[in-house]
């Protein structure tokens, strides 16, 4: 035995020179897998999604705006900023 398990006066369940299984290791990715071939019959235009769920496109940028101010104060307003920033530098360090 030897490493910290040893120090720590624990077993680490195998002997010297030997290897732990692991299991097997699989690239992660920022895209979802997908079958290698989509059904012909999956595809939906757009129109026709929107068509469904009754969406209208928007006429002006002043209909993406709320209509009550989401924060109370400036201060929550600054305090939210600061929040946001610093975690967004947190991934940077």
């Amino acid at each position: 035995m030897s490493g910290i398990a040893a120090q720590r006066g624990r077993s680490t369940g195998r002997q010297d020179g030997e290897t732990m299984d692991r299991p097997e290791v699989r690239p992660v990715t920022a895209t979802p897998e997908q079958p290698e071939q989509w059904p012909a019959d999956d595809f939906v235009p757009t129109e026709e999604l929107a068509r469904r769920q009754g969406v209208k496109p928007i006429k002006s940028v002043d209909d993406l705006a709320a209509a009550v101010d989401p924060f109370e104060s400036d201060e929550e307003y600054e305090a939210f900023l600061a929040d946001l920033y610093a975690s967004r530098r947190a991934g940077l360090a």
